[in-house]
């Protein structure tokens, strides 16, 4: 071949993205015998180039060393770096994130193609290799796979050029063959960050650069199958197998193929055979009653392709596992195997808190597992092609994918959120109708044997316009067992047939319902809903419910599966997960890159609780009888699980028990329970069901519970009990203070601080600071994004600035005794809370608090009442919905139970401070130290109060941005609410939390408690 000597104008110019690269193809392994083929190992014919390699960094192109990869060029007092990993992760660079703009926005004014020239990073990378043996023969060709390197970069072995290539998610592939020596070669790369293709990389994440996927050199046998597509698709009655497998071979040569199919029990369920014509191969089989595959039965038969020369040697063996489905349009309505899907989905960026994009199979293992046992059934590739182990897992462990092209041009086109595309691309140009296609090409190419991806999308956020509707036809010329999508046509409806399914982001209920109310011509899906930014998820339940009421309402993708935070370390040396901005990064988009229902360190966060419940495809709505199973799954029973119930009351089990169901899918049933007689012993009741798994699986445990439903009810006292009074108050009117005594405990009431200021047991205070009344809560990232500042601020300063207008002491008898404290706000002059304190003679203390409606205020973000107590009481012993937190619109999920905690877990791994940890439903709370000591909070089943017991104050919280700047804990927080809004989550930039969800200013509010001692 002419070998194109390398320039540096390459990076400007949208026609060199590929130089000497060899074309895409399929994902395929190969062997050279079947025992190795059957066993899946290693290939021999691949050699890893992963490891240490030596590296130079320079900040732009000016300053590279550029003679590096002669052969003479000495580096051995270059750094070290580790591949696949990142520059900036690995202690070079500028670490940075961003959103939307492209992160040269403010320092340099350029425009597409062009590139800034004083900052362009450039790493150059050098790796000495010896062939193995196996490669080490004259006649064997030899080449080197990138799998991914971010942007740009340019190869050389050995003093020669090899390469060029963009696309940093897809592989490039190039030979080595005519550069090789005996003994040690030098490979060199040299790797931009800046490129056209950056241009095409504005994607929502770190701005890394870098060779941070695998690379290994690979040899192929003399006859080799470069490229297959095995087509496995189901006939009109979903019954039928037809597959179909089309194999091209390195160059063409007399040979034939013979192909074995077996079954997931290893038996051979058809035999193929077919000659190669000019280098190609063509198989197809008609099979009769195969397994289908899903996500609820990922089944996989393996084809083993054998390759023969012309003398009947077995050259070449390669294992493809396939699955057979089919997925189409039907009547405008998405169908699996004939059925309506619906997609319970998320979309997910490849992230690791240390390694950025670099991960590892144990992480990929750790996300499809956590997916699968969250009940998600489907992925979004969230920007760009993922590593070809992630499609292998999602076939195996079944999760419908769709895979997304390397391609978001955000900054191009819309600027601080309006639609401004005068810029943008690509657009209509036809100068970038190649550099974009290809990306197309080699998504499509290398994953489409992949049974688990059922859609194909053009990219993320790059607006409209004939190159992009060029590419989806492509897609469905090129592919028709798949649908297209791509949401960016929702901007400019001249494009609107570039997709096949009409896809919104963060399109509210109501205009999702206005869409499908309005003669609908495409079925509906959100690719991105649900901004899980911080404290978020809230209303989740307005979509999903959607799912029975509109056939063409499909589901939904949240944005988004992990946190994109980063571990970095204090002036202090401990380690805290940083944000964009920390890394003294600008431009950037801060904590824009928290959007997780899983932590950054692959924890799972108390969303994910809602979550799991409102995605479960099997609903369980139990009542004193027994429960109703409704089977939403497509294809399968419940026959795998086990329906597990009890029945409690107070929260204490009384009865449980396990039974066999087998309710079909999509099908309901009514289960008789049986519980044991409870002689209507007075009380609030719940029965808990779920279903569990019998038997582990590939993603979890036996036990696993995978649905749960619970009723609650309530048996009424007929003759409740009056208990004793015990002992007589004494009640001291002092100049200053109120003191109300009994037997072993006293309680005091402050004029001058205008609270209870003590609450002494045994000689025990546990008030440390005063009650007082709440109307603020430490900001979400959603509050932060609709202006809760702004809009109700005011309530923040009246939870500071309140007065105490008056004080009053009634009921002063033996046995009760109640001090009344009025209030009065600063945020307006009618503003009024009263709390009314009742000391009983056992000690007990009942709490009354009442807020007088005023007109014309913002909606509060709390009504509550906090006080603290030493922060030796930090034991929490619940009776509430739990067991995460959760809020009146994020409680879905919750369920009513005992279960014990720490105060400081209720600080949520929320990178930001924010308000976390609150429980709704609470019946009671102990709050005791380690002897076991302290008060309990209670409040009736009908009446029950919301909870946040925490190491920190609203305002604390408030004030910190960061974990590590919050203060030493001192204190245990109780704050009692009679309510708190939501946290909402529709957006995190201007959506507010649901109407029913808000607390209006204008309304009596009114809550109440007892605190007992322990």
């Amino acid at each position: 071949m002419t070998i194109q000597p390398p320039s540096l104008d390459w990076l400007t110019d949208v026609t060199k993205f590929a130089v000497h690269r060899l074309p895409a193809y399929s994902d395929h392994k190969y062997y050279a015998t079947l025992q190795e083929a059957e066993q899946q190992a290693d290939m021999a014919w691949r050699h890893s180039l992963n490891g240490s390699w030596k590296f130079n960094y320079a900040t732009n192109p000016a300053s590279r060393p550029v003679e590096f990869y002669t052969p003479g060029f000495e580096y051995g007092g270059w750094s070290d770096i580790q591949v696949p990993g990142h520059i900036q992760t690995q202690g070079f660079g500028q670490m940075q994130y961003v959103n939307t703009m492209y992160p040269w926005d403010g320092h340099s004014d350029v425009r597409p193609p062009h590139i800034p020239e004083d900052h362009n990073p450039v790493g150059s990378y050098i790796k000495s290799f010896v062939l193995p043996e196996n490669m080490a023969s004259d006649a064997q060709p030899v080449f080197i796979s990138f799998q991914g390197v971010e942007s740009a970069f340019y190869v050389w072995l050995n003093g020669q050029f090899v390469g060029y290539s963009e696309d940093s998610f897809t592989p490039s592939d190039f030979e080595l063959t005519p550069f090789l020596q005996a003994g040690e070669n030098k490979l060199a790369v040299e790797v931009y960050q800046r490129s056209t293709g950056a241009w095409l990389e504005d994607q929502d994440f770190w701005r890394f650069s870098g060779i941070f996927r695998d690379v290994y050199l690979y040899t192929i046998p003399t006859l080799h199958v470069r490229d297959l597509h095995a087509k496995a698709d189901l006939d009109a009655s979903y019954t039928q197998g037809l597959l179909e497998l089309k194999l091209t071979l390195e160059k063409p040569a007399t040979a034939y193929a013979t192909v074995d199919m077996k079954d997931a029990t290893g038996h051979v369920v058809a035999s193929l055979k077919a000659d190669f014509t000019d280098g190609t191969a063509s198989l197809s089989a008609t099979l009769e009653q195969v397994q289908r595959w899903s996500a609820e039965k990922p089944y996989l038969y393996t084809l083993f392709i054998q390759i023969y020369d012309a003398s009947g040697s077995l050259v070449e063996v390669i294992p493809q596992k396939i699955g057979f489905r089919k997925f189409e349009l039907i009547n405008k309505v998405m169908h699996l195997n004939g059925k309506r899907i619906v997609f319970k989905g998320v979309n997910r960026h490849e992230f690791n808190a240390r390694t950025g994009r670099a991960i590892s199979r144990e992480d990929m293992l750790w996300d499809i597992r956590t997916l699968k046992q969250n009940n998600m059934n489907a992925v979004r590739t969230s920007h760009y092609p993922n590593q070809t182990l992630w499609y292998e897992l999602c076939d195996e462990y079944g999760v419908y994918v769709i895979d997304e092209m390397n391609l978001e041009t955000h900054g191009s086109w819309q600027k601080l959120g309006a639609v401004e595309p005068s810029w943008n691309i690509p657009a209509n140009l036809p100068e970038w109708q190649d550099i974009v296609m290809d990306r197309a090409i080699s998504m499509l190419e290398r994953d489409k044997n992949h049974a688990s991806i059922l859609i194909w999308s053009c990219g993320n956020e790059s607006y409209a316009g004939e190159v992009l509707r060029n590419v989806a036809n492509y897609f469905r010329t090129t592919d028709p067992s798949r649908l297209v999508h791509y949401e960016g046509v929702f901007h400019n409806r001249t494009y609107d047939d570039t997709s096949d399914m009409e896809s919104r982001m963060y399109a509210k209920p109501a205009d999702i319902e206005q869409y499908l109310n309005d003669n609908p011509q495409k079925p509906y899906i959100s690719c991105e809903y649900m901004h899980a930014m911080g404290n978020s998820v809230g209303g989740m339940h307005k979509y999903t419910e959607l799912e029975n009421k509109y056939e063409l309402y499909q589901g939904g993708f949240i944005w988004d599966y992990i946190d994109q935070a980063v571990m970095k370390k204090d002036r202090y040396g401990r380690e805290y997960l940083a944000i964009g901005g920390d890394f003294d990064d600008r431009a950037t988009d801060y904590g824009f890159c928290t959007d997780g229902i899983v932590y950054a360190d692959r924890k799972v966060s108390p969303k994910m609780q809602e979550v799991k419940f409102l995605y479960q495809n099997l609903k369980l709505t139990p009542d004193r009888s027994g429960v109703t199973i409704r089977n939403e799954n497509l294809f399968e029973g419940t026959g795998d699980y086990e329906l597990v119930y009890s029945l409690l009351h107070e929260g204490q089990e009384i009865a449980r028990n396990a039974i066999h169901v087998d309710v079909a899918a999509q099908t309901e049933a009514y289960i008789p329970l049986t519980f044991p007689s409870t002689d209507e012993k007075p009380g609030e009741y719940v029965i808990h069901t779920a279903l569990v798994l019998k038997e582990a699986t590939l993603w979890a445990e036996a036990g696993h519970e995978v649905a749960f439903g619970q009723h609650i009810f309530i048996v009424e006292d007929p003759n409740p009990l009056q208990l004793p009074t015990v002992g007589a108050l004494r009640v001291v009117h002092g100049d200053v203070n109120i003191g109300v005594h009994g037997a072993d405990f006293s309680i005091m009431f402050s004029k001058g601080a205008g609270s209870l200021t003590s609450l002494r047991y045994a000689g025990r205070e546990m008030i440390a600071t005063p009650p007082a009344p709440l109307f603020w809560r430490a900001t979400t990232d959603n509050d932060r994004g609709t202006a809760l500042g702004f809009e109700a601020g005011g309530w923040f300063a009246a939870s500071l600035t309140r007065k105490c207008v008056g004080i009053e002491v009634t009921e002063e008898q033996t046995d009760r005794v109640t001090v009344a404290f009025r209030y009065t706000l600063s945020i307006h002059t009618d503003a009024q809370v009263t709390v009314a304190y009742t000391v009983l003679a056992d000690g007990s203390l009942n709490v009354k608090s009442t807020y007088e409606g005023v007109s014309g205020l913002p909606n509060l973000p709390i009504f509550a009442l906090s006080f603290k107590v030493p922060a030796d009481y930090r034991h929490l012993d619940w009776y509430a919905m739990g067991p995460e937190e959760n809020y009146i619109d994020r409680a879905f999920g919750a369920r009513l139970g005992v279960f014990r905690n720490e105060a400081a877990d209720n600080v949520s791994g929320y990178v930001v401070p924010q308000e976390s940890g609150n429980r709704t439903g609470v019946r009671r709370v102990d709050i005791t130290d380690d002897s076991q000591r302290g008060i309990r909070i209670t409040a009736p089943a009908t009446a029950p109060v919301e909870c946040n017991i925490s190491p920190y104050t609203a305002f604390e919280l408030e004030s910190a941005y960061h974990l590590y700047e919050l203060p030493n804990v001192y204190y245990t927080v109780v704050t009692v609410a009679g309510k708190q809004m939501g946290v909402g989550g529709d957006d995190s930039w201007g959506a507010p939390v649901h109407e029913e969800y808000q607390i209006t200013a204008d309304q009596m509010l009114e809550f109440e408690f007892t605190v007992q001692r322990i």
